[in-house]
């Protein structure tokens, strides 16, 4: 009963993780587009506050009326196309994030419903090339707990919306909230915030959060191939 019960779990593992490295890619991809995006809000701004800060009425483009207007109406339009591209991204990632988490519940229920055939020694056991259904139990969810708390919850990046919370820890929380926090108050009309976005959006990446995942599909590579 127990080596069906391992079997079964190792076939749905093998899913989850080649779930887990395509949305991986997709993860990485959308975020990689996403930061000239930022760049570009913070360029966007800098140009606003130039404009702001010359009086074109003593320049000689004084000449063409309503110069001032019309530049900044370009430059309002230009941020909110970019906030409209920001804003399909964080669909992109929703996406990545609610297959990964809607995987790894799957395979945890899987392992509820056959805990009743499993000893210790069925979920601990491991081998050069499969690691224990402990360990990539433990694996899938540190994953599925670092895209949560690094997507937010956000249908728009302008719009506030309830907030769900699996398993997280409060440390996680509190970055979570800031990266929310940071795409919330993103508006065309005000420059200090679109200015410092570049860098606010990076310093809530965590790379060695991203390294860890990349080295647990390599743990798991072998086990994958396999049939």
């Amino acid at each position: 009963m127990s080596t069906l019960a391992v079997a079964t779990l190792h076939q749905a593992l093998r899913k989850s993780f080649a779930t887990l490295e395509s949305n991986q890619k997709v993860w990485k991809s959308v975020l990689a587009e996403c930061s000239p995006l930022m760049v570009s809000l913070g360029n966007l701004a800098e140009q606003s506050r130039a404009l702001s800060n010359v009086q074109i009425s003593n320049t000689p483009l004084r000449v063409f009326p309503d110069l001032e207007e019309r530049l900044r109406f370009k430059l309002l339009e230009a941020t909110d196309i970019v906030l409209g591209k920001l804003n399909e991204k964080m669909s992109s990632l929703q996406s990545a994030r609610d297959a990964i988490s809607n995987q790894v519940a799957a395979i945890l229920h899987l392992y509820e419903q056959n805990t009743h055939s499993l000893d210790l020694l069925a979920v601990t056991e491991r081998s050069t090339t499969t690691p224990s259904v402990a360990d990539m139990l433990e694996w899938l969810q540190d994953a599925e707990r670092h895209y949560r708390q690094q997507y937010p919850f956000l249908s728009s990046v302008l719009d506030v919306y309830v907030i769900f919370w699996y398993f997280f820890p409060l440390t996680l929380v509190f970055r979570f909230l800031r990266r929310k926090t940071l795409l919330q108050t993103l508006r065309a009309d005000d420059l200090s915030l679109l200015e410092s976005a570049p860098q606010r959006w990076n310093s809530l990446e965590s790379p060695s959060a991203e390294d860890h995942i990349t080295d647990t599909l390599c743990k798991v590579s072998f086990f994958v191939e396999s049939q």
